[in-house]
């Protein structure tokens, strides 16, 4: 069985990027395979993670490349390495309506709430934890879904909800939802889509 080709696409530190590598390696993943990172900063720690599991890794740096050349550049790598699925990991890039329409309904991102609340432009890391703390609500977690043009507005894969506790900080709320949460549902759901797509071909 063709395994699906997976690139992740990462900004920061990867932690989403390890649970997928862990659950590669521990035989989570039969559909799939994460065969390429790409960052676009490189000082991405995530790229350090793909090295030490031996994954191939780009670079298409903000500081250089201007934003529409630098999605021109992912898709160009994408196609060369005949990527099938694209896996966001904390990429800090809102991708064009160009881009997800060269890759529709293959670009998957997990979100740190429950969409449809606390989504959108400007919704991201710890800007989530703070807003769901200023609300009072007493639930939040982690969503995958698949990416539309429309930010955070696309069909909804998997949600796991996590307690918000008294005394919670967003920095406190962020781990409990990364560990909770994001580390468990996107390795399964991404071997989910992987089989999905492995009989579609």
């Amino acid at each position: 069985m063709k395994k699906v080709r997976i690139a992740v696409l990462c900004s920061g530190g990867g932690t989403n990027l390890q649970a997928l590598l862990n659950a590669g390696e521990a035989g989570l993943l039969p559909h799939g395979e994460v065969v390429l990172v790409i960052a676009d900063s490189g000082d991405a720690y995530a790229l350090r993670r793909a090295e030490r599991h031996g994954v191939e890794t780009a670079v298409f740096d903000k500081k250089v490349y201007p934003r529409e050349e630098r999605e021109r550049e992912i898709l160009r790598c994408l196609k060369e390495k005949e990527i099938d699925l694209v896996v966001l990991a904390g990429f800090m890039t809102v991708l064009s309506e160009n881009f997800v329409s060269a890759y529709r309904d293959r670009i998957l991102n997990i979100h740190p709430a429950l969409l449809p609340s606390f989504g959108g432009v400007g919704m991201y890391g710890l800007h989530v934890h703070e807003a769901v703390l200023r609300a009072g609500v007493k639930v939040t977690g982690a969503t995958v879904h698949v990416v539309t043009d429309v930010c955070d507005g696309g069909p909804i894969l998997a949600q796991r909800a996590v307690e918000v506790r008294e005394g919670d900080t967003p920095e406190t709320l962020q781990k409990r939802v990364m560990r909770e949460a994001e580390w468990v549902i996107y390795p399964e759901t991404v071997e989910s889509y992987c089989a999905k797509l492995s009989q579609e071909n």
